[in-house]
């Protein structure tokens, strides 16, 4: 009888540890990598001087951080089709935010890059060799089209002056997932949004969204502010707060199954760079953001002006932006 039942708990354990390690596996061979410091080389805006390195490996991380994160309209697979139409040539990055995290963890400041911004594209490195050609006045959000997450790094870089040390892009279909996983997010609209190229048809007023609901939020364009990108940044933003807000509330720490599937959610639909390509490193990182609150996060806007050549475009006005990027440096 108690042979029988040690090796009913020795299969138990076995199948225990297998299915651990199936978990694990499926969410790492979720994410898709770029390798972005061997494409890019040194040509590439200095890394601050590295702080001593903490006591303890439970410390929090003592360095500041610099995270450039894409919104991709990518339309492969049904699910990214389905949410934003078209085809699945020529993404392109709607969304631009530098994300910089304080040494010690304690606050962030959240930079958006209008799509709009008419900026000089450095040449990039393709994959097979070759590389782009640079262009002048030509809109942010290109360099992604032309040349992927190593063009958008290295535009953003050459932009702001300040080395991107990772890089993460969420699809649409993730960043629906997300939501949905989170149950939903809460966000009040001071005015009435009735835009059908988002699918988004909301009054005035405090809403809470689904995943599809937020995604159309964070892509609206037409129904607000005579079509603004500008508005539509600021309620981009809102969303994050949001985000931050409700995943305050879950508490994914205790509940295994929920954390597995606002993982298998974040990470079905994520590109990184290969610092951050495994669990462990996202982990790692979550973990040292488990004490920012929505409250410690300043949201902001690369300060423009119309553009001199184009009224619907912006150009970056300085001195005002330089020393913005120069305080994240």
């Amino acid at each position: 009888m108690l042979k029988a039942a040690g090796l009913t708990l020795a299969g138990a354990l076995v199948l225990g540890i297998a299915a651990a390690g199936w978990v694990y596996w499926h969410l790492n061979d979720n994410i898709t990598s770029v390798d972005i410091n061997s494409a890019l080389g040194d040509d590439r805006p200095a890394r601050p001087t590295a702080p001593a390195p903490s006591a303890s490996a439970s410390e929090v991380p003592t360095g500041a951080l610099n995270i450039l994160v894409l919104g991709s309209d990518s339309r492969s697979g049904a699910e990214n089709s389905k949410l934003g139409g078209g085809d699945s040539e020529g993404a392109r990055s709607d969304t631009a935010m530098v994300v910089h995290l304080d040494a010690g963890r304690s606050a962030a400041t959240v930079v958006s890059i209008p799509r709009d911004t008419l900026v000089t594209r450095p040449a990039c490195p393709r994959p097979d060799g070759g590389s782009t050609a640079e262009a002048h006045q030509v809109m942010f959000n290109s360099a992604y089209a032309v040349g992927g997450p190593v063009c958008a790094v290295k535009t953003a870089e050459a932009l702001t002056g300040v080395r991107m040390d990772h890089y993460i892009e969420i699809d649409f279909s993730g960043f629906a997932k997300l939501v949905d996983e989170l149950g939903g997010v809460t966000v009040t609209v001071e005015e009435d949004i009735d835009d059908d190229k988002s699918h988004l048809h909301l009054d005035a007023g405090t809403h809470h969204l689904d995943g599809e609901q937020a995604l159309g939020l964070a892509r609206t364009r037409y129904g607000i502010a005579g079509g603004s990108d500008l508005a539509r940044i600021g309620l981009q933003q809102q969303l994050v707060k949001a985000l931050l807000t409700q995943i305050s509330r879950t508490d994914l720490l205790t509940d295994p199954a929920e954390l597995y599937r606002v993982a298998d959610a974040v990470t079905g639909g994520l590109t990184t760079d290969t610092g951050l390509d495994s669990l462990s490193d996202l982990i790692g990182l979550g973990r040292s953001l488990r004490g920012l609150a929505a409250d410690d996060v300043r949201t902001l806007t690369m300060p423009v002006d119309p553009a001199p050549s184009d009224a619907n475009r912006v150009v970056a006005r300085q001195p005002e932006a330089g020393e913005l990027w120069e305080s994240l440096r």
